[in-house]
């Protein structure tokens, strides 16, 4: 069965917690009132959530980078900041989610509604009250707001398409599919051109968009496994709408209508219930000197067949695949059938058991010690570098209970078994200070 991988990265980056604040009370004949500053609020996630009737990963053509807000900093008075709200982003049912850069798979999105948090918003900075003690009942410590998580992730998509192109070979259904979506088949002016259903994703001007495949030419018998036979007869059993392609410049010296009652016979003689399935004609080619005439022929037979249990309501759109004359309407009609149609039922081998959720990879070690050329140290790390954000170097007391912090990380005994010297300078991103023995 082939797939159609609807594929795309996108950037995620939750919010940064509100930083905490340093405040004291003003009150009257109490020395520095103790301690008000509040905490900062927590920042916001990004959740993707699966909506039912998105298809396609079209919506994120434009729009590839989702932030969510950062938490409200504390305030003095002991107020809190407030929490920010979480950022959801909408995928379509089907959705595998990969960190982008290790591949690793963080979930699988199935069921509408169902869930899955891609990145954490940082926790919001601890207010000076929080760091009253006995013996130091007016800290000037406050911690700034953690940063969000941030990352690349991968989206993908496995399509079936939801149109499918039928029609005679070389009735222009390759052309036709490589002008609605962004599809490039191999076009080539013999029969047989597709071997494999050509996928594409099609946009509407309105801002809809699905998956049209075009359904190799079938050739009457094909369904008794002549020529391209079944495998392809397998796509058609997902599409929910059929357009069914004719050339009616007559080039070939065919009959429009007799090619179009082939077809159909073809499609019942399969036992997929396709003849359920709503059809829209294309005459296509309609640039061609004798196409008008032979449309106004090819309606009176239609009208003449009635009786024929499937035409009863066949809408008919003349266009033009090579001048793209007609092909706005068409492409309406068709995303307001599949709005109507509902789903065909799934074969059982297609239904995908895959359904595991995937938890958070460990972080690595907590820091990294480098030697830069002009014999600095370079300290990096990801949950040294979470401290080192969260710490607000406009107090002294702050920066002390930094140095406290790496100390009790283990940074100083690293960087002395490394041979770093009393007064040796050490980097922290941009910042620098000098090491004491």
């Amino acid at each position: 069965m082939s797939m159609f991988l609807d594929q795309v990265t996108i950037d995620v980056k939750a919010g940064k917690g509100g930083d905490g604040m340093v405040a004291f009370r003003r009150e009257k004949y109490v020395p520095d009132g103790g301690p008000a500053g509040g905490d900062g609020g927590q920042g916001g996630d990004v959740i993707l959530v699966v909506e039912e009737g998105l298809r396609t990963l079209m919506d994120f053509r434009f729009n590839r980078h989702f932030k969510a807000q950062p938490g409200e900093n504390g305030m003095s008075k002991g107020m809190h900041g407030r929490g920010s709200e979480n950022t959801f982003v909408k995928v379509p049912p089907g959705t595998t989610v990969r960190d982008a850069e290790t591949g690793t798979l963080i979930g699988d999105l199935i069921e509408n509604g169902q869930t899955l948090t891609v990145a954490k918003g940082g926790r919001g900075g601890r207010g000076n009250i929080r760091f009253a003690s006995a013996k130091n009942p007016a800290p000037e410590i406050a911690e700034n707001g953690e940063p969000g998580q941030e990352r690349k992730i991968e989206l993908e998509l496995k399509v079936l398409a939801d149109v499918g192109l039928v029609g005679f070979p070389s009735v222009g259904k390759s052309t036709l599919l490589s002008v609605i979506s962004s599809a490039r088949p191999k076009i080539g002016a013999y029969h047989f051109t597709t071997l494999v259903p050509n996928l594409g994703m099609v946009s509407t001007s309105d801002g809809r968009s699905f998956a049209a495949a075009d359904l190799p030419g079938l050739i009457e018998g094909a369904s008794q496994g002549v020529g391209l036979g079944t495998q392809f007869l397998r796509h058609i059993e997902r599409t929910r709408v059929i357009l069914h392609v004719i050339d009616m410049s007559g080039m070939e010296g065919r009959d429009p209508y007799e090619d179009y009652l082939a077809i159909n016979k073809e499609l019942a003689s399969h036992n997929m219930r396709l003849m359920e399935r709503p059809q829209i004609i294309v005459a296509n080619k309609m640039d061609m000197p004798e196409a008008e005439e032979n449309l106004k022929k090819f309606k009176e037979k239609i009208e003449k067949e009635r009786t024929d249990e499937y035409a009863d309501h066949l809408p008919i759109f003349p266009i033009s695949g090579v001048s793209r004359k007609g092909i706005e309407p068409l492409l309406n009609a068709t995303a307001d059938l599949i709005d109507v149609t509902p789903e065909f039922p799934l074969y059982e081998e297609e239904i995908v058991e895959d359904t595991v959720r995937y938890g958070f990879q460990p972080a690595g070690p907590e820091f990294t010690i480098d030697r830069d050329s002009d014999a600095t140290w370079i300290l990096s790390g990801e949950s040294l570098a979470r401290l080192f954000e969260m710490t607000n170097f406009e107090h002294d007391e702050s920066v002390m209970r930094f140095a406290r912090q790496l100390r009790g990380m283990g940074v100083d005994e690293a960087l002395r078994a490394r041979g770093a010297k009393d007064g040796d300078i050490v980097r922290i991103g941009e910042y620098e200070f000098e090491f004491v023995d």
